[in-house]
Parts: structure tokens; sequence; C-alpha cells
């Protein structure tokens, strides 16, 4: 959290850490001018006696480019930035287009810090599901927003590229559109991973894919969020070319992603074969069920009865 701190007003800094009794606990801050600090954390929103000012906004956003608006403006084409520690920071404002596409958001009102969470070990029980002796199957993680679908991805790929007792460490290629799984800070990844990983950052995940599969022939391909119809077609070439697919889908359920029509054509061709539901009960990243390619189960976590 030290470089959250470090770019927060201190003002908005010092009431947060006294206010917070585990800040480990934070998913987000958000930062909204001319209304209360808003601070989320496991899973319940809380608004803070402290209304944000413009002068907070400046400073923030002055912290972020280093000074320099230019440096970002890649960055605030595509709503956020990436910061020390892999934290991401949403933006929202007045947005700028250009035949018909965002070129940039200026007079900035919003921000959206998203908390990165590293949790080493949480995707070790999937292995029994997701590896079959030889290879991993394509695998599709689904959840709503803040289930921790790219902390459970995020530490799958460093099991895959690090290998264990039971498992030699595989070539994984992790294409990071948002900057988000591997927190690329000028192109260095800000979490723990294996030896063998690379991480094409900032690319868009269709056309990322086809590149890293010429260029650096992974067995696993790694990717977050997919949803539009080119992603689909790129998950179908990359399996086709005989390399392990895994990613994450917004939803609640298989139900949920089978009513996407953008995804269809990947879910018709049963080319997932493992999906695993997550829920952020008792934590984020918590595994609900994981079912095969036919929607049969083959976990399920018991709930408690009260």
């Amino acid at each position: 959290m030290e470089a959250v701190w470090g770019m927060l007003p201190k003002p908005i800094a010092a009431l947060l850490q006294q206010s917070l009794v585990g800040p480990h606990e934070v998913e987000e801050i958000r930062i909204r001018i001319s209304r209360p600090l808003e601070v989320i954390a496991r899973g319940k929103a809380r608004l803070l006696p402290y209304e944000v000012t413009k002068e907070d906004g400046v400073h923030l956003l002055n912290k972020l480019s280093h000074y320099s608006m230019y440096a970002v403006e890649e960055e605030l084409k595509r709503g956020f930035i990436t910061i020390e520690g892999g934290h991401r920071v949403g933006l929202a404002g007045k947005v700028i287009t250009e035949g018909g596409k965002v070129k940039a958001i200026r007079d900035v009102s919003s921000f959206n810090i998203r908390i990165a969470k590293e949790q080493v070990g949480i995707a070790e029980p999937l292995l029994p599901y997701v590896y079959d002796g030889r290879r991993f199957r394509h695998t599709m993680i689904i959840g709503s927003p803040q289930t921790g679908k790219t902390t459970l991805l995020r530490d799958a790929a460093r099991l895959i590229s690090s290998g264990t007792n039971q498992m030699a460490a595989q070539k994984v290629a992790i294409v990071d559109e948002r900057s988000e799984i591997a927190g690329c800070v000028k192109g260095v990844p800000q979490f723990s991973f294996g030896p063998r990983l690379d991480v094409l950052d900032a690319c868009p995940k269709a056309e990322g894919m086809m590149m890293m599969i010429r260029s650096m022939s992974p067995d696993v391909i790694i990717v977050d969020e997919i949803g539009r119809e080119e992603d689909s077609e790129a998950v179908l070439e990359a399996a086709n070319a005989g390399v392990s697919v895994w990613t994450t889908v917004h939803g609640r359920s298989l139900k949920d992603v089978w009513q996407r029509p953008t995804l269809r054509v990947v879910m018709e061709q049963k080319v997932f074969e493992r999906f695993v539901e997550l829920t952020s009960v008792p934590r984020p990243g918590s595994i609900r069920r994981i079912l095969d390619a036919d929607g049969s189960i083959l976990y399920e976590r018991a709930v408690a009865s009260r």
C-alpha cells in the first residue's frame, strides 16, 4: 500500500490510515471531487467525513502522470493508469473523441483506486481439476465483479510458470490488455511469477494472443475478461494451435456465460474444458463450483448450514 499512500493527497492518506483497521483488506478507494471520500473494504462501502476538493484532484492527477499529462496520454485513452505495486486507478470525466473513438479524458472528476491483491497459493486447489499430468486444460474463470477472478488467474500464472513437485514449469504468456494481471510498470511485472513467463503489456487481447503464439511459443496463454467477438476468434485460433487458454469472464455462473452472444461460438464448440465459478464468500477468490465441458459438476463447495 506504500505506493498508494505516497500518491494520495496528505489529508486523504492520513484519514484513510486512521480509519482503516486493516489496510490489507481495502479493495477500492473512490475519490470524487466535491463528494465524500469512499472506501470499500471486505465488500462493504463506507463514506468518510471528508469532502474531496478540486485541489485534491489536481494533486492526484499530477502524481499519476508524474506532472506530464502527455506521458500518460495512451493510458488516459483506456480510462485507467497502473501504478507501482500493480494497483489500477480508473478515471472518469470529460471524454474527448475523434473519429468516434476516445482520444483523451479531460477534467477528471472521479478516481477509483483498485487495490491489487496477491494471494500466493490460492490457485493450488485447482490443480487436480485442470492439469491432466501432461497439459493444462482450457479453463474459464467466471465471477461477478470483486470476486477475485484476476487474483486467481494471477496465481495460476505463477504456479504454471514455476512448477511444483508434481508438475514441471511450463511456458506461460500473459496478454495483459489492462495492465492488471501482471501489473507492469514500464514493462516490469509488479507481482511474483515463475521464471518461464512472458508478458505483453497494454496490448489488445485478440491481437496480442496471435503475437504471443507466433513469437513466444507458449504452452499456456493467459488473458483477462474476454467478451468481444474478436476475443472469441482469437481463443479458437489459440486452442487450434495447441496452446492451453486460461481466461476470465464476467458472470455469476456458467448459465450467464451461455447467454452472452459474443461468446456463443467458443461455448458451442466446447473449447473450454473447465469452468471455475467464484464467489466472494468467505473471501474473494473462493471457488464455488468447478464444471467440465458438458457442465457436469466436478466440485462444489459445501455451504455451512446456519
